[in-house]
């Protein structure tokens, strides 16, 4: 079995800010053009099914897959956006000066952010969520979700450390292979492939 972890194609807030779940805006002419290489790039694949984060970046980039390949789309929170807390809506700008930022960005694996979850909270719900579709009976699976629901899921398939999150870059409109397979549900990760 073969799970497709999709980061949601482009909007006009990345790399200005933080949206986390507070900001929800839409996908921009790039992220419809990514969203529909996204879905031409896995309409081949053998895949039963087809889930979202609730945030609307995802679900439009969600929606272009699951249409070009005639599968339900399915809301999963698991695949939700990391909670930032009180960092939520603020520009990269603004977070800058924050002590509580640079330490956040310096020890991923022990600090959190003002009022959200932390990257090991994050790290065990989309694991679990994972393990629980390499159970299902299907051949494979497309999740739409953030740049840090997959990271987490990345570097706990590879083994690495929280604090080393920097090591696993998740682009927008990025795909990550696991393959499942049959033996006591191994997985094992493939490259990252990026669509543009």
């Amino acid at each position: 079995m073969r799970i497709y972890l999709v980061r949601h194609a482009s909007h006009d807030l990345i790399g200005r800010m933080l949206c986390g779940r507070s900001v929800d805006p839409a996908l921009n002419e790039r992220g419809h053009t990514e969203a529909a290489a996204l879905a031409r790039s896995l309409a081949a694949e053998r895949i039963d099914l087809v889930q979202t984060s609730p945030r609307r970046r995802t679900r439009e980039t969600a929606q272009a897959i699951a249409d070009r390949i005639d599968c339900e789309l399915e809301i999963a929170a698991p695949l939700d956006e990391i909670d930032v807390g009180e960092w939520s809506g603020l520009s990269f700008e603004e977070l800058a000066g924050d002590e509580s930022w640079r330490s956040w960005n310096a020890r991923r694996g022990s600090a959190r952010p003002p009022r959200g979850e932390s990257m090991r909270e994050l790290q065990e719900r989309i694991v679990a969520h994972l393990e629980a579709i390499a159970a299902l009976p299907i051949r494979g699976a497309v999740l739409v979700s953030h740049a840090e629901p997959i990271r987490a899921a990345l570097m706990y398939q590879r083994g690495v450390a929280l604090d080393d999150f920097h090591q696993i870059e998740v682009a927008p409109a990025s795909i990550s292979i696991i393959d499942v397979t049959p033996i006591r549900n191994h997985a094992t990760v493939s490259e990252s492939l990026v669509i543009a």
